[in-house]
């Protein structure tokens, strides 16, 4: 089945991809299929769920936006995330352990290519200095890639360069927001699929899982190109959420495998079609238990 087809097949959502322009930048983090887009679907989903959310749980992290805006927000009380990559992981534990060192470090750094060259070359010691790798490397290479290989920017914004994406006080504002928050978010490296299956037996209808995991599915190369760690088994994370009575909320790339496992569990589907970065009209699928994204809804 190709892709034209399973869109033919999936409704479009009510709620339109929205200008990421629009919505608050709470990460500061630019993580590859990042979710700000998506964010006005997120409120939806947490402002309808019967009973109220009291705890979001986001196994795949990444750049966590979903987590961030849930907590500021207010649509939760408590946030359990994880993430298993390890340059990702340090810049969540330095982020929410050791805000104002990281802090401090932002506002002193030059990035200039010679000097995150070198940092790039130099083995953290510390998790500080991991962390704060992290968020250079993230925010100084195309498109925030942190996977091996990923290449520093060229031109970057205005010509810039490697600079063009790194913006001091942005990105303290944004720890500090974080900060104050972060009595509210438990953040576990591990395995997503690890923490759901430890989880989920002991949570109910009040707790929200918000699973974003990497673009494998159907064949798709692009997750083992923008992620260290990009295998996953799709039939169990989608089996474990079935098993389960916990709310959740799924995005996906559009592929037959994904559309025939909304299909055997009986899910629900809809899709919203966005432009990317190169200006090309891309569908996402997002899937949740009940119909929420529908005219009829």
């Amino acid at each position: 089945m190709t892709t034209i087809a399973i869109m033919d097949e999936i409704p479009i959502s009510s709620i339109p991809a929205v200008n990421v322009a629009s919505v608050p930048q709470r990460s500061p983090l630019r993580y590859p299929g990042g979710k700000t887009w998506l964010i006005p679907h997120v409120r939806h989903w947490l402002k309808n769920a019967e009973p109220p959310t009291t705890t979001l749980v986001e196994p795949f992290a990444g750049g966590a936006t979903v987590t961030l805006t849930a907590v500021m927000e207010g649509f939760v009380a408590r946030a359990i995330m994880a993430e298993l990559d390890r340059d990702v992981a340090a810049f969540w534990h330095t982020a929410l352990q050791n805000t104002e060192e990281l802090i401090k470090q932002v506002e002193h750094f030059r990035p200039t290519r010679f000097g995150v060259t070198m940092l790039a070359s130099r083995h953290p010691r510390t998790l500080l200095e991991h962390g704060f790798r992290t968020l250079v490397m993230n925010r100084t290479r195309r498109g925030g890639i942190l996977a091996p290989g990923a290449a520093l920017a060229r031109d970057g914004e205005n010509g810039k360069g490697v600079a063009s994406r790194w913006y001091p006080e942005t990105l303290v504002n944004r720890l500090v927001a974080i900060s104050e928050f972060r009595q509210q978010i438990s953040f576990c490296e591990t395995d997503g699929l690890l923490l759901l299956e430890t989880l989920l037996p002991n949570m109910g209808k009040e707790t929200a899982v918000f699973a974003d995991p990497p673009y494998t599915a159907g064949g798709k190369r692009a997750g083992s190109r923008l992620y260290a760690h990009n295998a996953l088994d799709h039939g169990r994370l989608f089996q474990m959420l079935a098993d389960s009575n916990v709310n959740f909320l799924m995005t996906y790339d559009c592929a037959p495998e994904i559309l025939s496992l909304v299909r055997q569990h009986g899910f629900e589907a809809v899709q919203v079609v966005m432009k990317n970065t190169h200006h090309r009209r891309v569908p996402e699928v997002v899937i949740t238990r009940q119909p929420l994204f529908t005219e009829a809804e």
